[in-house]
């Protein structure tokens, strides 16, 4: 069991950034988060998320373009921003990523259990990517803000990848942190049949 201390970064205190401090995140942790990513379960592994970490100023540019009026300035200034996308091709991996079975026959053919498996799956993806970001010690700004075409037309034309969500990355400046919002309690959203 994780100690109380890991239990608070990554979830209790853990908060979404919107003001960044002015620090470098390197290439190498991006590396670590998405070497941590990758072991997390999806279902048959199809692993359909597709990660591009926008860092460079003229791609930063880009995406800004692509974002909502109040999610441009918070990408502009993050250090590094996450595209998260999912590969609707996915099942051509399966072969490597599930050799056991012949599993790309499941979805061959199949377009609604392709883009069930692609969203579902990169989605859990997109939340196990957030959860290896705070525990290397990052701050994570996602977001739905966004102009999904203009994405997928910069930085995904010509692939079978499309964006799923947004996510800033880097050292957060608490000072630009909004109150914690409530959450719904145990009984609000939970039942036990």
């Amino acid at each position: 069991m994780l100690d109380q201390s890991a239990l608070d970064t990554l979830f209790n205190n853990a908060r979404t950034h919107n003001a960044w401090q002015d620090k470098p995140v390197s290439d190498e942790l991006l590396h670590q988060i998405y070497d941590l990513t990758k072991w997390a379960p999806t279902s048959a592994n199809t692993s359909p998320a597709r990660i591009v970490f926008v860092k460079s100023a003229a791609e930063k540019e880009k995406l800004v373009a692509c974002m909502a009026p109040g999610n441009q300035e918070k990408t502009k200034t993050a250090p590094v921003t996450a595209i998260i996308a999912m590969d609707f091709e996915f099942y051509e991996q399966l072969p490597k990523l599930f050799p056991h079975a012949d599993a790309k026959s499941w979805f061959v053919g199949n377009q609604a259990n392709i883009d069930a498996t692609a969203f579902r799956n990169g989605s859990l993806q997109g939340g196990y990517f957030i959860l290896a970001a705070r525990a290397l010690g990052l701050d994570c700004g996602p977001m739905s803000g966004f102009d999904a075409d203009k994405v997928n037309a910069t930085f995904f034309a010509g692939t079978n990848v499309k964006v799923n969500f947004i996510c800033n990355l880097g050292y957060g400046d608490v000072a630009h942190l909004y109150p914690r919002s409530p959450r719904l309690t145990f009984d609000e959203a939970c039942k036990i049949v």
